[in-house]
């Protein structure tokens, strides 16, 4: 963990967020700042500033967890599309690895609360 990272605070309850999903490894948090409705981070626990660092069997945990938040975010909010995001070097603002699954994208749909998307996708009707 790094003291002044964004992510490290947020896996050790310091920051307050919408965690969706969490693990030993894995949080699955809705983005701050979305760019779309359901906007979700997947972020392993282990402080790994980037892709290079992160070890394959993690990278591997947190792509077998996106397929499942693809479905859920799909299903849950009524999306068609899901786009994955990994930012790298200067697009990287937090440095700290993790995934962006962002529904429509390319429509940019604003029309739920981040409290209304953590409702949906928090039913016990899992898909």
């Amino acid at each position: 963990m790094e003291h002044d990272c964004l992510f490290c605070k947020i896996i050790k309850k310091e920051v307050e967020s919408f965690i969706l999903y969490e693990d030993d490894d894995l949080i699955v948090i809705l983005d701050a700042y979305p760019d779309a409705d359901g906007h979700t981070l997947i972020i392993p626990k282990k402080h790994c500033c980037d892709i290079f660092e992160l070890d394959d069997e993690l990278l591997l945990k947190v792509f077998t967890k996106a397929k499942e938040f693809t479905h859920k975010l799909m299903n849950k909010l009524g999306k068609d599309a899901i786009t994955y995001v990994i930012n790298y070097g200067d697009a990287q603002v937090i440095k700290h690895f993790h995934l962006h699954l962002i529904p429509n994208y390319i429509k940019k749909e604003h029309n739920l609360s981040k409290e209304e998307v953590y409702k949906l996708l928090n039913e016990d009707n899992d898909e």
